[in-house]
């Protein structure tokens, strides 16, 4: 098992991705720049949670947190706009939130610290 595979917030990623992989699956035709949006912002998260877990440097680690975290609020941003799209896709957009809220304050915590 890799580092970045026991941290929870990578395992929550991970989660996210699931549920997300659903929800572009699930957008309306006519509407693939946001699909598009949504697939880079997702896998962005736990991919730069997983290369900063490798980084031997504090700064780095945080930098590469720092990134996900933003990513994660750009995910959210994008279930709020895609759930006006749809709105049969609210509930699965709700629980994917829940889902950031949880990777956003553990990335919060560790790039605060000094």
């Amino acid at each position: 098992m890799f580092t970045h595979e026991k941290f929870e917030a990578y395992q929550i990623a991970i989660e996210f991705s699931q549920l997300s992989l659903k929800i572009m699956d699930e957008i309306p035709i006519g509407h693939s720049s946001i699909k598009d949006q949504l697939k880079r912002a997702t896998f962005s998260i736990p991919l730069n949670i997983a290369e900063g877990t490798g980084k031997n440097t504090k700064a780095d680690r945080k930098r590469y947190y720092a990134i996900a975290r933003g990513s994660a609020m750009e995910c959210a941003a994008i279930c709020d706009i895609v759930a006006l799209i749809d709105e049969n896709l609210n509930r699965n957009t709700l629980v994917a939130k829940e889902k950031l809220v949880h990777i956003v304050k553990i990335l919060s915590t560790i790039c605060s610290q000094v």
